[in-house]
Protein backbone atom coordinates (compact mmCIF):
# COMPACT_ATOMS: atom_id res chain seq x y z
CA UNK A 1 0.00 0.00 0.00
CA UNK A 2 1.33 3.41 -1.17
CA UNK A 3 2.28 5.86 1.92
CA UNK A 4 -0.47 8.64 0.90
CA UNK A 5 1.47 12.03 1.89
CA UNK A 6 -1.03 14.70 4.04
CA UNK A 7 -0.80 18.10 5.69
CA UNK A 8 1.11 20.99 4.08
CA UNK A 9 3.23 18.22 2.06
CA UNK A 10 0.14 17.09 0.32
CA UNK A 11 -0.51 20.28 -0.59
CA UNK A 12 2.65 21.52 -1.89
CA UNK A 13 2.94 18.26 -3.84
CA UNK A 14 -0.74 19.05 -5.27
CA UNK A 15 0.77 22.65 -5.97
CA UNK A 16 3.67 20.78 -8.16
CA UNK A 17 1.46 18.82 -10.09
CA UNK A 18 -0.74 21.77 -11.23
CA UNK A 19 2.31 23.75 -12.17
CA UNK A 20 3.47 20.69 -13.94
CA UNK A 21 0.01 21.26 -15.68
CA UNK A 22 -0.06 24.41 -16.43
CA UNK A 23 3.54 24.01 -18.03
CA UNK A 24 2.32 20.88 -20.39
CA UNK A 25 -0.39 22.46 -21.76
CA UNK A 26 1.84 25.73 -22.26
CA UNK A 27 4.25 23.50 -23.89
CA UNK A 28 1.73 21.77 -25.95
CA UNK A 29 -1.22 23.58 -26.87
CA UNK A 30 -0.99 26.45 -29.16
CA UNK A 31 -4.60 27.83 -28.06
CA UNK A 32 -3.96 27.27 -24.37
CA UNK A 33 -0.28 29.76 -25.56
CA UNK A 34 -2.33 32.50 -27.24
CA UNK A 35 -5.27 32.36 -24.40
CA UNK A 36 -2.50 32.90 -22.06
CA UNK A 37 -1.01 36.01 -23.76
CA UNK A 38 -4.40 37.03 -24.06
CA UNK A 39 -4.98 36.67 -20.17
CA UNK A 40 -1.68 38.41 -20.03
CA UNK A 41 -3.56 41.67 -22.01
CA UNK A 42 -6.89 41.21 -20.81
CA UNK A 43 -6.67 41.53 -16.63
CA UNK A 44 -4.17 44.77 -16.41
CA UNK A 45 -7.45 45.84 -18.40
CA UNK A 46 -9.97 44.40 -16.29
CA UNK A 47 -7.93 46.46 -13.40
CA UNK A 48 -7.69 49.87 -15.14
CA UNK A 49 -10.93 49.75 -16.53
CA UNK A 50 -13.17 47.72 -14.08
CA UNK A 51 -15.08 50.65 -12.13
CA UNK A 52 -15.48 48.77 -9.21
CA UNK A 53 -14.29 45.51 -7.70
CA UNK A 54 -16.98 43.70 -8.36
CA UNK A 55 -16.41 44.64 -12.13
CA UNK A 56 -12.84 43.65 -11.76
CA UNK A 57 -13.59 40.29 -10.53
CA UNK A 58 -16.04 39.66 -13.14
CA UNK A 59 -13.68 40.67 -16.16
CA UNK A 60 -10.97 38.83 -14.65
CA UNK A 61 -13.10 35.79 -13.82
CA UNK A 62 -14.19 35.79 -17.40
CA UNK A 63 -10.59 35.53 -18.40
CA UNK A 64 -9.62 32.23 -16.15
CA UNK A 65 -12.69 30.81 -16.91
CA UNK A 66 -11.36 30.75 -20.85
CA UNK A 67 -7.89 29.24 -19.49
CA UNK A 68 -9.43 26.59 -16.76
CA UNK A 69 -11.99 25.38 -19.87
CA UNK A 70 -9.02 25.06 -22.01
CA UNK A 71 -6.88 22.92 -20.22
CA UNK A 72 -10.23 21.13 -19.10
CA UNK A 73 -10.56 20.82 -23.16
CA UNK A 74 -6.57 19.71 -23.33
CA UNK A 75 -6.85 16.93 -20.87
CA UNK A 76 -9.85 15.29 -22.87
CA UNK A 77 -8.14 15.21 -25.99
CA UNK A 78 -5.14 13.80 -24.65
CA UNK A 79 -6.40 10.97 -22.83
CA UNK A 80 -8.67 10.79 -26.20
CA UNK A 81 -5.40 10.40 -28.43
CA UNK A 82 -3.58 8.45 -25.91
CA UNK A 83 -6.76 5.45 -26.56
CA UNK A 84 -5.21 5.55 -30.11
CA UNK A 85 -5.46 6.90 -33.57
CA UNK A 86 -8.37 4.99 -35.15
CA UNK A 87 -10.86 7.37 -35.84
CA UNK A 88 -14.43 6.47 -33.47
CA UNK A 89 -17.65 8.30 -33.28
CA UNK A 90 -17.17 8.96 -29.43
CA UNK A 91 -13.76 10.27 -29.34
CA UNK A 92 -14.61 12.56 -32.00
CA UNK A 93 -17.99 13.78 -30.15
CA UNK A 94 -15.52 14.11 -26.84
CA UNK A 95 -13.46 16.20 -28.61
CA UNK A 96 -15.85 18.37 -30.19
CA UNK A 97 -17.70 19.04 -26.97
CA UNK A 98 -14.30 20.03 -25.64
CA UNK A 99 -13.65 22.63 -28.27
CA UNK A 100 -17.57 23.86 -27.61
CA UNK A 101 -16.81 24.43 -24.54
CA UNK A 102 -13.91 26.52 -25.45
CA UNK A 103 -15.59 28.31 -27.95
CA UNK A 104 -18.82 29.33 -24.99
CA UNK A 105 -16.30 30.01 -22.53
CA UNK A 106 -14.99 32.37 -25.32
CA UNK A 107 -18.48 34.45 -26.28
CA UNK A 108 -19.19 34.76 -22.33
CA UNK A 109 -15.79 36.49 -21.86
CA UNK A 110 -16.78 38.89 -24.72
CA UNK A 111 -20.31 39.12 -23.80
CA UNK A 112 -19.26 40.00 -20.04
CA UNK A 113 -16.32 42.09 -21.18
CA UNK A 114 -18.73 44.11 -23.50
CA UNK A 115 -21.98 44.53 -21.29
CA UNK A 116 -19.19 45.63 -18.42
CA UNK A 117 -17.54 48.06 -20.85
CA UNK A 118 -19.79 49.33 -22.96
Amino acid sequence: MKNEATGLKRIFTAFGFSIKGLKTCYQSEASFRQEVWLALVLIPLALVFGQSSLEKVVLIAAVFLVLIVEILNSAIESVVDRIGNDYHELSGAAKDMGSAAVWLSLILLIITWLIILI
